[in-house]
């Protein structure tokens, strides 16, 4: 394996399948990948559909404990992340699904109540995984009016001051969703919004609700109320919005993911993810132009990426995250990632349990969050327990080493895997040694 091929496979992508193979120019591979991952049968449903029902009754009915648990909130969406999982292990190439992770918890929610574990696996099925290739704003406005989105920061509930209903009833407006959207999913902190625009927008976006039974609203739960939403024109980062109803909000969301601030915050998380936690200011231009010049076309982007330089530079740049060493030890080993029950645990202890971040920031992406003494344990206890497990299909560690590493591996750390006293210790080791830490 050559280094570039390497690098496709582990930078670009969630790590070396000994079973797969570059195909052929690893650029040219990578953008071939570059398809939205199939999410059809990965289980996931909204706090309003059938999965929910079925729970309240089995639960009104008095059903056993082992029927409750095999459908509470906390099985099902262990069981939907699990089979997300396990198609990341088996993808080739599996850049699409590295893309994924990166939206995913770019658009972070927590699954921290019964409502948000049913929701949450849905926001990635429904609103990201479909528009992860088309353009930004697209996914914005979907992730937006999707129900998990709504419920995870209160907009359901936000009530326009001047609508119908909020003249009537004392409850008004949230600005938790405006200042988010701004805040981490467009903007960036410190990109010259201010309060008012926050509270503009928060005015705008009235209405975007959630349908409290099947026949009302769109099919993924979304609907809009008129009768709460705040009347009249608003004005956000100095431009004035005329439009009526839910036309209003989605026209800033339209020009928010258009703007320059947009493509610069964003570009430089993406570089920041796949290049190193301190990417270049050129890398982060050059990506940002491409997202200008093509008003936010994903796809482009990601071909832009692959195209720099800066993408390919051959020491490892990037620490793995928990989930990341998770799932490339799993492509490693070519096992399936199909046992939610060692899933959860696993991850959990490793620190990174798929919608758990507690905040709708997500999950730190740089070495610093996951680079401590603590975690290196956690990561040493797995390490050995999953070479329990591994140890009956490697006939030969020799020969994975090449299949992983190719000429990637330093002599020192294949000096120390190969003397270890017994199969399963060299296996630990891999998992625990720097190139494999790393990507």
């Amino acid at each position: 394996m050559n280094k570039e091929n390497y690098i496709a496979q582990t930078r670009f992508g969630l790590g070396v399948n000994p079973s797969h193979s570059v195909a052929g120019d690893a650029k040219r591979w990578l953008k071939q990948g570059l398809t939205a991952p199939d999410l059809s049968h990965v289980k996931g449903a909204r706090a309003s559909g059938e999965l929910a029902k079925q729970y309240r009754m089995r639960r009104d009915n008095g059903d056993d404990k082992k029927a409750m648990k095999a459908s509470s909130p906390g099985t099902l969406m262990i069981e939907a992340v699990t089979e997300s999982a396990d198609n990341a292990v088996r993808a080739t190439p599996s850049i699409n699904w590295r893309i994924l992770d990166f939206f995913s918890n770019h658009f972070s929610v927590t699954g921290q109540n019964a409502v948000m574990k049913f929701l949450a696996p849905s926001l990635e099925k429904e609103a990201i995984a479909p528009n992860l290739f088309g353009r930004f704003e697209d996914m914005l406005m979907a992730v937006t009016r999707h129900p998990a989105m709504l419920a995870y920061l209160d907009n359901a509930q936000s009530i326009g001051p001047n609508s119908r209903i909020g003249k009537r009833r004392d409850k008004g407006l949230n600005e938790n969703l405006a200042r988010e959207i701004l805040e981490l999913h467009t903007l960036g902190v410190n990109s010259g919004y201010q309060q008012q625009d926050v509270l503009e927008l928060a005015k705008a976006i009235t209405g975007f609700s959630i349908a409290r039974k099947d026949s009302e609203g769109d099919e993924q739960g979304f609907v809009f109320r008129s009768a709460i939403h705040e009347p009249g024109d608003r004005v956000v980062l100095g431009k004035r919005y005329r439009q009526k109803g839910e036309a209003q909000g989605l026209a800033i969301l339209k020009d928010l993911a258009r703007d320059q601030r947009c493509a610069d915050f964003v570009c430089k998380k993406i570089a920041t993810h796949f290049i190193s936690d301190t990417p270049s200011t050129d890398a982060v231009k050059a990506l940002s132009k491409v997202w200008i010049h093509t008003k936010g076309d994903l796809k482009a982007v990601f071909e832009a990426l692959i195209d720099l330089e800066e993408s390919w530079h051959s020491e490892p740049q990037k620490f793995k995250s928990p989930r990341e060493f998770y799932l490339s030890a799993m492509r490693a080993a070519t096992l399936p990632s199909d046992n939610p029950k060692r899933f959860a645990k696993a991850l959990r202890e490793l620190g990174q349990l798929p919608f758990s971040a507690g905040s709708p920031a997500g999950f730190d992406d740089t070495a610093d969050a996951w680079l401590s003494p603590s975690s290196m344990v956690a990561r040493a206890d797995f390490s050995q327990q999953f070479a329990r497990l591994w140890r009956r299909d490697v006939k030969n560690v020799e020969t994975l080493l090449d299949q992983l590493f190719g000429d990637q591996l330093s002599n020192h750390s294949r000096q120390i895997i190969l003397r270890a006293g017994s199969k399963q210790q060299s296996l630990a080791l891999l998992l625990m040694s720097p190139e494999f830490l790393r990507r």
